[in-house]
């Protein structure tokens, strides 16, 4: 691993072990997890049921934190890949302080008018680099 690429893992790595928390859970109750480009890929009944209670997002189809994507399936991972992968080099960026930013974002959002989510500023990077497939 290169030297740059080594401090991007490192400074993403705080939020990058919250989704290191859904490893064991997932793997016990037969989830999926996969290794695609130098990210953790966790799917399963366990990350579905933690998907569907996100307090802050009512109900996600998938969740980035740090070098982790949790989504309920494969099926997900594939048409929101692109999408997280944009999350992820944002982690790269903020490191720890990007859960704070990303609240305050939404919280911002909301106080001008706009949907706490669609009008997050880094979900409109997401949307418009990585885009989606509904």
């Amino acid at each position: 691993m290169k030297p740059v690429a080594f401090l991007r893992y490192l400074w993403a790595f705080p939020n990058t072990a919250l989704g290191l928390l859904f490893f064991l859970p997932a793997f016990v109750s037969g989830g999926r997890i996969r290794r695609i480009d130098g990210v953790l890929e966790i799917s399963g009944r366990t990350t579905a049921w933690v998907l569907r209670r996100v307090p802050f997002a009512g109900s996600a189809v998938a969740l980035t934190l740090g070098h982790v994507v949790l989504a309920a399936d494969d099926e997900v991972h594939e048409r929101w890949r692109g999408h997280e992968r944009i999350h992820v080099r944002q982690y790269e960026r903020w490191g720890p302080f990007f859960i704070p930013a990303y609240l305050a974002s939404s919280i911002a959002a909301r106080l001008r008018g706009d949907d706490g989510y669609l009008g997050n500023r880094f979900e409109s990077e997401a949307f418009m680099r990585g885009g989606h497939i509904t």
